[in-house]
């Protein structure tokens, strides 16, 4: 497959996917007049139409890059998808399978047989076939490992072994190790006899005889140190290295506060394993940030933008029946002080503001707590002065807007009592938010939950629950008479 070499822009993107849409639709009205046609022929005819449809899209797709490919699948319906898909799959092989979301090649998959999903995994690396591991059928993964001889076999089993959250399952086995003995012109004497390096290749690993990391060699210090020079005398001790086991959410800080490309990964023995590079960490970021707005949202990474409309239905179920339960809950509240409502029409005006505004605090608060626990910046040593930062940030925003909203109360209404109620419910909801926006990341923390899922429709329930009994609350004792 051949690639453009250049950067494409969204708007590129976008004309390519019209471009392929509006074929589509042409090879549609050119089948449907087919079939209107007369019988004679018509199986050698439709034959021909087939080839020419798949002709017609291999040569748009030949001179994209993969992961542009499966931008446009990714933007397509499922019955245009597949149409595409199965006209363009043999010539990409697995980089597409590998460039698109989890949900569309689930899509994508589920039309292969176990023999086409075994010749194109043949064309991948073990850490590649690792990646699409989790979607591929038993039947179709005993294939593949049969076809893999026994280096690939041992290299995948040991990617898979890890966890998805684990530095191991992101290695891949890319990588030229050394010996320190060595001096540099026989060095690059052997990367000449290699012919290429592999890619994101900045550093070559220096190894003892029993494979344990004493230090790396950077390819800038290769060319530029005289070749007679031996790799004991120019290689760097200090270096960063990652254990299989150590979490991938600490080696991309590494990687971000290091600027690094690759490293190493070791065993507890400190045995090379195999390397990280910067192109898995980013792809993990990159999935990690969007499968949280997904959860903030309540929706699952699982979900297709075009799968069946049953499938997205349950998807998003969950978090709209917890909707549902804390909306009830607001409405008992107000139905407890529908009588003070009744006598002082002018609350129920003011009721959304007090919710509103805690809902708010409260949403600052949880993304900078859960922002800095993703961040690791949130410790047993300082979650304290954190706390008690943030509860003295609350009780002067509190203070602030309680006056702001009781002025302009005071100058709407020109009624002391009742801008004097807005103040306190305000200054106290606003604490309440401050304090649930704090608790609920920190506690889903502690016991080793995602920080993220379900915070901020929780918080906004309870803001809303809490800001309308409050303000409710003090208008009955100092308002109604």
């Amino acid at each position: 497959m051949q690639s453009s070499g250049k950067l494409h822009s969204a708007q590129f993107l976008q004309h390519q996917l019209q471009e392929v849409i509006t074929l589509l639709e042409k090879q549609q009205l050119e089948k449907s007049l087919v079939q209107r046609g007369p019988a004679t022929n018509y199986e050698l005819v439709e034959t021909m139409l087939h080839k020419q449809h798949q002709t017609r899209l291999q040569e748009k797709f030949a001179l994209l890059h993969p992961a542009d490919i499966a931008s446009i699948l990714e933007s397509l319906p499922l019955d245009q998808r597949k149409t595409v898909w199965d006209a363009i799959h043999t010539l990409h092989d697995g980089q597409v399978l590998l460039e698109v979301s989890d949900a569309v090649r689930q899509t994508l998959i589920s039309g292969m047989e176990p023999e086409e999903l075994a010749t194109v995994a043949g064309k991948l690396d073990a850490d590649e076939i690792a990646d699409l591991a989790a979607d591929i059928p038993k039947r179709a993964m005993l294939k593949i490992l049969r076809s893999l001889n026994s280096k690939e076999r041992k290299h995948l089993n040991a990617i898979l072994a890890y966890q998805e959250n684990q530095v191991g399952a992101l290695m891949d086995f890319g990588m030229i190790t050394i010996r320190d003995d060595l001096n540099l012109k026989a060095i690059i004497a052997y990367i000449r006899k290699l012919g290429k390096l592999p890619s994101h290749t900045d550093k070559l690993f220096v190894v003892d005889q029993l494979d344990r990391v004493q230090g790396i060699l950077p390819l800038q210090r290769l060319l530029t140190h005289p070749p007679s020079r031996y790799v004991a005398d120019v290689m760097v001790t200090d270096f960063v290295k990652f254990q299989v086991d150590q979490s991938t959410i600490e080696a991309a800080r590494a990687f971000e506060r290091y600027d690094l490309i690759t490293a190493p990964v070791v065993d507890n023995e400190g045995k090379l394993q195999g390397r990280l590079c910067v192109d898995s960490i980013l792809d993990f970021i990159r999935e990690q940030s969007d499968e949280e707005l997904l959860i903030q949202a309540g929706v699952g990474e699982e979900e297709d933008l075009f799968s069946s409309v049953w499938k997205s239905a349950k998807n998003r179920w969950g978090w709209l029946l917890i909707n549902v339960g804390t909306a009830f809950a607001s409405t008992r509240i107000i139905g407890l002080f529908e009588d003070i409502i009744l006598q002082l029409v002018t609350l129920a005006s003011l009721m959304p503001i007090i919710a509103a505004m805690g809902g708010n605090s409260g949403n600052q608060t949880s993304m900078l707590i859960i922002r800095s626990l993703a961040l690791g910046q949130v410790t047993p040593a300082n979650v304290h002065r954190l706390i008690k930062k943030e509860l003295t940030l609350a009780v002067l925003n509190g203070l602030f807007i309680g006056l702001v909203i009781g002025l302009l109360s005071m100058l709407l209404y020109q009624d002391i009592a009742l801008s004097v109620v807005m103040t306190m419910a305000m200054f106290i909801n606003l604490l309440v938010a401050v304090v649930v926006g704090l608790g609920i990341p920190l506690l889903r923390h502690k016991y080793g939950k995602d920080p993220a899922v379900g915070t901020s429709i929780i918080l906004t329930a309870i803001t809303d629950s809490m800001g309308f009994f409050i303000f409710l609350g003090l208008a009955s004792l100092f308002l109604i008479k």
